[in-house]
């Protein structure tokens, strides 16, 4: 993955957290293609179009309007054309119950939102360059939430 371009993809209803993800990405110094959606309807509809290159990684607010990340989570994980996609719960809550409804829902990772930017791109870098085939075959719950 480190040659290719790795493709990111995040669903958050927050206009500032878009922007500022989409910022920190253009700072990391990973080849990356970054696309960003507003709300989870909008994630599911552009998934399930014809014909479309799949991210690499997903990050998934949970929190959103009309359809919650956990929605979109199990709709994710219960359609196999989304195997490969790994999905990163990118959420504000840090709530026990949350944490492990993801995990629990198959989700690969769990990152609490930071709060300065620079904490944003050390985690972001963090999370690009993880080995995801190593990082999910030894998944439990302790390496599921990301602390740095």
């Amino acid at each position: 993955m480190q040659s290719e371009i790795i493709r990111v993809m995040l669903a958050d209803d927050d206009e500032d957290d878009r922007l500022f993800f989409r910022e920190a990405f253009e700072e990391i110094k990973i080849k990356t293609s970054v696309t960003t959606l507003n709300n989870g309807i909008e994630l599911m509809d552009y998934l399930n179009k014809p014909n479309i290159v799949l991210p690499h990684i997903l990050f998934l607010d949970l929190n959103m309007p009309g359809k919650t990340g956990l929605d979109c989570l199990r709709e994710i994980k219960a359609n196999d054309t989304f195997k490969d996609i790994a999905i990163a719960i990118y959420s504000t809550s840090s709530s026990d119950e949350d944490i492990e409804e993801t995990f629990v829902q198959g989700a690969n990772i769990y990152i609490k939102k930071p709060h300065d930017f620079v904490m944003l791109k050390s985690t972001l870098s963090e999370v690009i360059t993880l080995n995801w085939q190593y990082h999910t075959n030894g998944l439990n719950r302790d390496n599921f939430l990301l602390s740095i």
